[in-house]
């Protein structure tokens, strides 16, 4: 039999670097057939993990099963919970059977580094050359052991992640060497992998920390939590905790079946328990001690990292779940991406060409959308908004929906956020967004018919400001008595809100009132099992909802919600600002 050929030619680009030859992030075997995916897939609510199968409906690939695959595609995009889907996937017999990536990627590599050392489920884990990772779209099978990546009919050497080539600093190597106990030396090292798969030549001092992996949405995070507790885990810095997926104070009065209100409960506590604060919210921007501009932080939740870089100017990585425990038990994360000058440099620009006049807050979850559709692997700089006033509640809806179209960690709004004025990177592109294709994406994100069953306000958490808008929008109003209206906020703010009245004379107009749970986490019975068609005023929601709950959506700002909520019927019109 002939030898298989080299995938290598005098064009690879190999030049002795360890990404000319491809890398091997985590090891074991695997075989299988070959699933090339053009589009980064975000795993948190793009992949069952009960099923292995694709479920985000706004990707091509919907419908098809990662089980047993090799899944190529360039990055992974999203939430950083897809870390935690892929542990559950490879707990359920359901995982890939290995990730091949083209560009730096850290959610599914950490999910897939806690598979191996925390439960010994391995799902091996490649980075190629962008070159070489583009073979694969022509490959039916590959196969990767102790000799390298075999595809189809060729063969390439793969070389394993170097931790020599990190400058430690003498309390790294200290903690490393076991000082501080295994569990925290297990955490570093994993941190250490990953600095060295994302070309990182050092680690940095991150001052504070945020949770995200306390939402069960399976029990593979809860595993991992208590697993972590038992094992003497213990958060150094100041952290706080996601949204979670109850009502932490009220779920035995809600109807929540005991069992998986105990394990949910469980689950936050562990958090607790390890020296994190009870903060349970998706905004922790919305707390009385925000971070500060240039502050190194070690954030998780896709709309919290994306709104800390963009609009306060802090500087976090989008770190997945579990790697934000591992951050905050050493305050320490890889010194690269955002952390640095050169990771924040827009690396493409995009004009807003014919601005909307007289946009209503509907505009800028559609517009966060748009652009991270039109920069899914890239930090944009959105051009044309100068003029326009955005208030910290649409920078907030703009993170969020731009988080769940792209993978990148920031963006810049030229006139509008503190670092748009830096230079663009040298090879930074141009794309233009235009009305009609705005108009498109609200068809899009618009698939429900004009009969609401659910309004659903508050991904991420509302601000008090937003509670005060509903109120007025409300004017003395109830809602229809066949529409459930449902408000999710963080119990910080929700607190307040009890304090100054708002809370009350929502409640009077109709609306339940949620704390702790945000809706990328409500399950039945707090959402309504008998929803059909469900409104919301959040573009990342109205990305997500098809796929986590079932439901059709129509997208509107909170004027529209109000009005459907109020009389049982959404406008299905495009929105004046959208007309020709």
């Amino acid at each position: 039999m002939a030898e298989p050929a080299d995938l290598f030619d005098a064009d690879s680009g190999t030049g002795g670097a360890a990404f000319g030859t491809g890398m091997r992030l985590t090891g074991g075997a695997a075989s299988g057939d070959v699933i090339f995916l053009e589009d980064g897939l975000s795993f948190w609510g793009g992949v069952d993990p009960d099923s292995g199968t694709i479920i985000d409906t706004h990707h091509p690939a919907c419908g098809q099963s990662v089980t047993g695959k090799v899944v190529a595609m360039p990055t992974s995009r999203g939430s950083c919970s897809g870390s935690g889907v892929l542990l559950a996937l490879a707990l359920n017999g359901l995982a890939p059977a290995a990730l091949i990536f083209g560009e730096a990627e850290e959610i599914l590599t950490l999910g897939a580094l806690v598979a191996s050392r925390v439960f010994d489920r391995p799902v091996p884990v490649l980075r190629l050359p962008p070159d070489l990772f583009q073979k694969l779209s022509a490959a039916t099978r590959a196969m990767i052991d102790d000799d390298g990546l075999a595809i189809d009919d060729s063969h390439m050497p793969l070389a394993d992640a170097d931790l020599s080539e990190l400058r430690l600093t003498a309390g790294d190597q200290t903690m490393l060497d076991g000082a501080e106990g295994p569990v925290t030396a297990m955490a570093l090292d994993i941190i250490c992998r990953l600095a060295v798969m994302q070309e990182a030549d050092r680690l940095v001092d991150v001052t504070r920390g945020h949770i995200d992996g306390c939402i069960l949405a399976h029990d593979a995070n809860l595993g991992f939590a208590e697993n972590m507790a038992a094992k003497g885990a213990r958060i150094r810095i100041p952290t706080t905790i996601n949204a979670i997926s109850v009502d932490r104070r009220n779920w035995r009065q809600q109807g929540v079946d005991h069992a998986f209100g105990s394990r949910a409960s469980r689950l936050a506590d562990s958090y607790v328990d390890m020296g994190a604060v009870p903060s349970f919210t998706c905004a922790p921007y919305l707390l009385g001690d925000p971070p500060a501009a240039g502050e190194c932080i070690g954030w998780s939740e896709s709309n919290a990292v994306i709104y800390a870089n963009s609009v306060l100017g802090a500087r976090t990585l989008k770190i997945p779940d579990y790697l934000d425990l591992f951050v905050a038990m050493t305050g320490r994360a890889p010194y690269c991406g955002t952390y640095a000058d050169s990771g924040r440099q827009a690396r493409r620009i995009v004009e807003l060409a014919a601005v909307p006049t007289d946009v209503d807050d509907g505009f800028w979850p559609l517009l966060g959308w748009v652009l991270g559709k039109l920069s899914p692997d890239r930090i944009p700089l959105l051009r044309g908004l100068e003029e326009m006033n955005i208030d910290d509640d649409a920078m907030k809806a703009i993170c969020a929906a731009f988080g769940s179209t792209s993978g990148a960690p920031m963006l810049h709004i030229a006139g509008h956020t503190p670092e748009a004025g830096m230079p663009s990177a040298p090879a930074a592109d141009r794309v233009t967004i235009d009305r009609e294709m705005l108009a498109d994406a609200w068809r899009q994100l618009n698939s429900g018919g004009a009969d609401i069953d659910l309004v659903a306000i508050g991904s991420p958490h509302l601000s008090l400001a937003e509670l005060h808008l509903i109120d007025a929008a409300f004017d003395g109003r109830h809602r229809h008595a066949d529409v459930k209206l449902i408000l999710t906020i963080g119990r910080d703010v929700l607190d307040i809100a009890r304090r100054d009245g708002v809370a009350a004379r929502l409640e009077a107009s109709g609306a339940t009132l949620y704390s702790d749970l945000c809706w990328c986490s409500i399950t039945q019975p707090l959402f309504p099992p008998e929803t059909k068609v469900l409104m919301t005023n959040s573009g990342k929601y109205a990305h997500y909802a098809t796929g986590l709950s079932g439901c059709r959506v129509r997208l509107g700002g909170i004027t529209a919600c109000v009005e459907a909520a109020v009389s049982g019927i959404a406008n299905t019109a495009l929105p004046r600002w959208l007309g020709h």
